[in-house]
């Protein structure tokens, strides 16, 4: 044991001292530490935005279509890398062919990445990282209505050519890049966010909204995220995320200069996100009554989004003012897109990535410390950023608009209504839920809400409610009357029920979660500025089967632990029963309810 010890040091201590002694044998290394490692945590950091992105879709989509967004958002990414790999990275940063597109160099044979203080591999899987970003974008404005085939198709097209020809004319050494005053962005509000916002703005404009959607008038209705805890763990992923999405984009942790960029990188980039979280926050309060949550959560993102193109050239301030200007974007255009231009997106991907994408763009030809309109810097460089933003942004609509009818014509965009309807977890993936074991297995087309929000209503008083008469019943053959009780009511007051039940005497009940809503058509209230009607709100629903245990006391009992005199009460519902049977036994009527036989 000591010789295997004394053997796996030496071999240890040669892997750590070779690569120095080779680097002395060959002189001065090639490549910096520093560099290479930080850049390679950018990436790792980038990396983990997929399952960010994935979140905040998933949460707010509908319980039926989860495994479905989850699997595009993983997809994406994997077909992404290896398309990028083999010719994507090339076009995009190849040797640069009229300024337009870079030479293709399929599988980087004879990419060397120059003279970087890192190696190729580092690049490349920094850049792989940035282009499954964008093309992960469009599935949340594309959601629960398409074709699982198509995305797979897509999520190829702009990985290998798409995003790389645009990515090439700021990046990679094209005509913006070489403008009298260069096109700045610096990690990709326009050639990263808003070619993703764009090609999600064709995607969804071509496939049409969602089902149910829209009314015979046009007004929008509201269609519920399923689970607004994932969406915010989403948005929190992504914001720990974008920290090496933007900081990591110096490619550099060497000298003090680039370290202080960095810094200021990391404030601007946090500062923004607050502020524009804390607008939206402050705006939706305004406008619906209450704090929106799903669009609080956009905000954050639209913050994000709006700084990333200038984070290294504004300061403190400039990103305040970003935050606050993408803030009030990002409410203003989702309800453009859902009430007036009548695309749904069912995340706001479109308004937080697309507008607030060119927004912030062109925000940085105003709040640049260097060269800003604000600091004495003229209207160049808000010149060239505007005409970055239309350039890209007119190439990716026409191109994504020819992808999108290409493909919709050969294999089809859009799955059909009886699959919509069922959800796509089941009919794409034979998925009968992504939540086997929790709750509900199907939720159908219907919304699913939290508990219902009490509203001002007439009180009835309880001494003047309508009597309940009982009519003469069947009896058994061993001449007992048997009775069957359903009772629905909210969740919250189930335990006091359940407890009051037992002290009369009730040997069983059966308990089933139920959604559903009385006269009241649930509670009226808004999501993202559209209204929710029809509501389904979550039920208890109690059965049980009694013989001598009166069933006035029964009904006394539940009315008076139930009775609060506003909507969602409950109802209690009187059956006759024919006969029950004990299967173990074989006992029939009122001897089946008992734990012993009658006396």
């Amino acid at each position: 044991m000591k010789k295997f010890s004394l053997a796996l040091t030496a071999l240890t201590f040669m892997a750590v001292t070779a690569p120095t002694a080779f680097a002395a044998a060959q002189g001065t290394a090639k490549y910096v530490s520093a560099d290479t490692t930080w850049t390679l945590i950018g990436a790792f950091l980038v990396f983990v935005m997929q399952p960010g992105f994935a979140m905040v879709e998933t949460g707010l989509t509908r319980a039926k279509n989860a495994a479905n967004i989850v699997m595009k958002n993983f997809m994406d990414f994997s077909i992404g890398s290896v398309v990028f790999w083999v010719v994507g990275f090339s076009l995009m940063f190849g040797n640069d062919i009229s300024g337009i597109i870079g030479a293709p160099d399929f599988f980087l044979s004879n990419y060397t990445g120059g003279d970087a203080p890192y190696p190729a591999l580092t690049y490349l899987i920094f850049q792989t990282v940035f282009c499954a970003t964008a093309a992960t974008i469009v599935s949340g404005a594309m959601a629960e209505r398409t074709k699982f085939s198509a995305y797979c198709v897509y999520s190829l097209v702009i990985s290998a050519v798409i995003y790389p020809i645009s990515g090439h004319w700021a990046w990679g050494g094209g005509w913006l890049s070489t403008l009298a005053v260069p096109y700045h962005d610096f990690a990709g509000s326009s050639v990263v966010h808003m070619v993703g916002g764009v090609a999600a703005l064709i995607g969804a404009s071509l496939l049409g909204p969602r089902i149910g959607k829209y009314n015979a008038d046009g007004t929008p209705n509201a269609i519920l995220g399923h689970s607004m805890p994932l969406a915010a763990l989403g948005v929190f992923i992504l914001w720990f995320g974008w920290f090496g999405f933007n900081g990591g984009s110096t490619v550099s942790a060497t000298g003090d200069a680039t370290l202080l960029s960095i810094s200021n990188i990391y404030v601007t980039t946090n500062l923004a996100a607050a502020v524009a979280a804390c607008t939206v926050m402050i705006l939706t309060w305004v406008r619906y009554g209450k704090p929106d949550v799903s669009m609080t959560l956009n905000g954050g993102l639209a913050g994000l989004v709006g700084i990333t193109a200038g984070c290294d050239a504004v300061n403190p301030f400039g990103a305040f003012a970003i935050g606050l200007i993408c803030g009030i974007a990002v409410v203003f255009s989702v309800e453009f897109f859902d009430k007036i231009a009548k695309i749904d997106d069912p995340v706001g991907a479109i308004s937080v990535h697309g507008v607030c994408g060119a927004l912030g763009t062109i925000l940085t030809g105003i709040f640049a410390v260097d060269g800003g309109l604000l600091y004495g810097g003229g209207t160049a460089m808000l010149v060239t950023q505007i005409i970055g933003v239309a350039a890209i942004a007119v190439y990716v609509a026409v191109a994504m608009f020819i992808i999108f009818k290409i493909i919709d014509a050969v294999i089809g965009l859009r799955v059909s209504k009886e699959e919509e309807i069922e959800g796509l977890d089941i009919r794409e993936h034979g998925l009968v839920t992504a939540y086997a074991g929790f709750g509900f297995e199907r939720t159908g087309a219907a919304n699913i809400t939290g508990a219902p929000i009490n509203i001002p209503l007439s009180v009835v008083e309880h001494d003047n409610e309508v009597p309940v008469e009982h009519k003469p019943a069947v009896t058994t053959s061993d001449g007992h009357k048997l009775t069957k009780i359903s009772i629905v009511t909210s969740e919250e007051r189930f335990e006091l029920l359940k407890d009051a039940l037992e002290q009369l005497g009730i040997t069983g009940m059966t308990v089933t979660k139920v959604m559903g809503f009385g006269i009241q058509k649930g509670h009226k209230e808004l999501y993202r500025g559209a209204t929710i009607k029809s509501q389904l709100l979550p039920k208890v629903k109690i059965d049980l089967i009694v013989s001598a245990i009166p069933v006035d006391l029964i009904i006394k009992t539940a009315k008076d632990i139930l009775y609060t005199g506003k909507y969602g009460d409950g109802k209690i519902f009187v059956y006759d029963v024919e006969n029950v049977l004990k299967i173990r036994t074989g006992e029939e009527g009122y001897a089946a309810l008992q734990d012993k036989p009658i006396e």
